[in-house]
C-alpha cells in the first residue's frame, strides 16, 4: 500500500464501522480503484467519496482536506528532524511509529479478509497471491515492480478467466 497506511486503517474503521456510510465490499472496490490511481491511496478514496456525495467540489474539498493540514505538520516536523535527528529518542520514535503503522495496515488487511469470499478469485487464490508477493518482496527481494507486473498480470488474467 502506498503511503498513509496508518491513516488508511482510521479511515476503515470511520466509513465502515462506525458511520456505516459503505459497506465492506464498497471500501474494498473504492480502495482497489483508488490503489491504481497515481497518488496515495488515501487521498485518492478521500477525492472518489467527496466526489460521489457532492461533485467535484466535494472531491476538492476532500482534496483539500487531506493535504492542507498535513503539509503544515510534516513542514514542522520535517524543521524538528532537522534540528534533532541525531538525538536516540527521535530515532526510537521513528521505528516505532513505522511498526505501529505496519499493525495498523495488518489489522485493516485482517478486518478487510472476509470479503474475498466474494471476489472472482476466491479466498485461496487472493491469499495465495498475497503470500507469493510478501514471500518475493522480503525474502527473496525482488523488485516491487516486477513483482507486481508478474504476480499482478496473473492475477488480473485468473480473475478474468473466472468472471462470468
Amino acid at each position: 500500500m502506498q503511503g498513509f497506511g496508518g491513516v488508511l486503517a482510521v479511515a476503515q474503521r470511520e466509513l465502515v464501522e462506525r458511520k456505516h456510510w459503505l459497506t465492506r465490499e464498497q471500501f474494498v472496490e473504492l480502495l482497489s480503484v483508488a490503489q491504481v490511481l497515481p497518488g496515495p491511496n488515501i487521498v485518492n478514496l478521500s477525492m472518489m467519496l467527496g466526489d460521489r456525495w457532492f461533485g467535484v467540489r466535494g472531491a476538492m474539498s476532500a482534496l483539500a482536506g487531506m493535504l492542507l493540514m498535513p503539509l503544515g505538520v510534516v513542514l514542522v516536523l520535517a524543521t524538528l528532524y532537522g534540528r534533532y535527528e541525531h538525538h536516540p529518542a527521535v530515532s526510537g520514535a521513528l521505528r516505532g511509529m513505522g511498526v505501529a503503522a505496519a499493525g495498523l495496515v495488518f489489522a485493516t488487511a485482517l478486518k478487510l479478509l472476509p470479503t474475498l469470499r466474494t471476489n472472482p478469485l476466491g479466498l485461496g487464490s487472493s491469499l495465495g497471491l498475497a503470500i507469493a508477493t510478501t514471500l518475493a518482496v522480503t525474502l527473496l527481494q525482488w523488485p516491487l515492480l516486477w513483482v507486481i507486473a508478474g504476480l499482478g498480470s496473473g492475477a488480473i488474467a485468473l480473475a478474468w478467466r473466472r468472471l462470468p
